[in-house]
């Protein structure tokens, strides 16, 4: 299979391609140049079969032309080693808690994956690598620890300084050997824009193997479809007019369910939930499209004014707004809300929300007002935990943090700190690398 750029000013390329150059040279973003469909028998005996046998059908009908069975059953095994269960919350609302990865987030599963078709690449190549990634908080603890000392692979996460949690902050910066942690002084958009002109830039692409790990990455975004597939087959009551809230920033995760719909996955309406970062919804409802300086919020992972993957979603749907509208919703809610809705739902349903789950929730709960005799699922993306200092507050009560997330707020921070200037950056990679 082909990938081609969103833009369509960039000539299709291999999977290989894709993957290891992360960015078309246009400066659009790769998509599958059709999207497969999965066979009714297997959404007839899908509720039989495991995690990991659903993950790899779905894999093997995009991967399976350029990456062989004994090596995509390999991926599998080494990336879906966690569950993604499906839990009721009140009659018809289910939680599908993606959280039960090495970093307590939805980003394992993808960059996971991704690290080890990444590592497949490399080795063949013989090259190495320099992996660079923008974070609002999860994916870059998900690539740290997906990557941690895989050979060949150097890779840069920047994040922006004093915007994500402490939890969050001491995940991405207390790795060494081939991890660095950039703290950029300014926003999510700016670590963004930051890893996109780099991959533009002739100087660092001829001096360098430059690759991308976020959702950017064709490697990273079709894992994600896999979890939607494993939610929906575990859904015990009705399976017609299933709504799913998804808790959108960059709106990866949600592009992955439009993927999965797009092989056939029954789905009847998304949800797009954001925090007051909301230029989705906002062109859901008018049809502009106003990317804006991010603001920040407790929903911190969340905090994108300016979404790299709605360029898919526009993609997908041939920017036909109607199309758009036909499979999503979208409404965003400030922190109040968030906040109201963790300790409601505490205290009603005895379940514990994290605040970008609390966003979605609100979102499943509006749709299911205007949509009659539907079942729900909302993606609990993030273990409460990484923001117990927020949670405790408003249930009063103590979290209980895994092991994990105990053992990293014991260790040293370390990062770098750089301003949002391109030319300090580009400076920085090239005098790094070279050594």
């Amino acid at each position: 299979m082909k990938y081609l750029s969103t833009k369509g000013r960039a000539e299709p390329v291999s999977l290989r391609e894709a993957v290891l150059k992360g960015m078309p040279d246009d400066g659009g973003l790769f998509f599958p140049e059709h999207i497969p469909r999965v066979s009714t028998e297997f959404l007839r005996e899908m509720d039989a079969l495991s995690f990991q046998e659903i993950s790899l059908e779905v894999a093997r009908l995009f991967f399976s032309e350029d990456i062989s069975e004994e090596e995509l059953e390999g991926f599998i095994r080494n990336s879906i080693t966690f569950d993604a269960p499906l839990k009721r919350v009140k009659e018809n609302v289910y939680s599908l808690e993606l959280f039960f990865g090495p970093t307590l987030a939805f980003k394992d599963f993808g960059a996971r994956f991704m690290a080890e078709m990444v590592s497949y690449f490399a080795k063949k190549e013989g090259k190495k690598l320099t992996v660079l990634v923008a974070t609002s908080g999860d994916t870059g603890s998900a690539v740290a620890n997906a990557f941690y000392q895989k050979e060949g692979i150097e890779v840069f996460i920047l994040y922006p300084s004093g915007k994500i949690s402490k939890n969050q902050e001491l995940q991405i910066t207390t790795y060494d050997k081939n991890i660095t942690a950039l703290e950029i002084k300014g926003t999510f958009d700016d670590c963004q824009r930051l890893v996109k002109t780099a991959f533009l830039d002739r100087e660092l692409n001829d001096r360098l193997n430059l690759t991308s790990a976020n959702s950017i990455n064709i490697a990273r975004l079709i894992p994600q479809s896999f979890y939607y597939f494993y939610g929906f087959s575990q859904l015990k009551g009705r399976k017609e007019r299933v709504i799913i809230s998804v808790p959108s920033g960059n709106f990866g995760n949600l592009t992955a369910g439009i993927i999965a719909k797009k092989m056939g996955l029954p789905i009847h309406k998304f949800v797009a939930s954001t925090n007051i970062n909301d230029a989705v919804p906002l062109y859901l409802k008018t049809g502009r499209f106003e990317p804006k300086e991010s603001k920040r919020t407790i929903s911190s992972a969340m905090d994108v004014g300016d979404p790299s993957n709605f360029a898919r979603i526009l993609y997908i749907y041939g920017n036909d707004l109607n199309r758009i509208r036909e499979d999503i919703v979208g409404w965003s809610f400030d922190d109040e809300e968030t906040k109201d809705t963790i300790g409601e739902v505490y205290q009603r349903y005895d379940y514990l929300l994290d605040p970008h789950g609390a966003v979605a929730f609100l979102g499943l709960s509006k749709a299911m007002e205007e949509i009659n005799g539907a079942s729900g699922i909302f993606l609990e993306t993030a273990h409460p935990a990484k923001f117990f200092d927020i949670i405790e507050l408003i249930i009063k009560r103590k979290v209980e943090l895994p092991s994990g997330l105990r053992e990293v707020l014991s260790k040293r921070k370390r990062s770098i700190i750089l301003s949002r200037s391109f030319s300090e950056f580009k400076g920085f990679l090239l005098e790094t690398t070279k050594r």
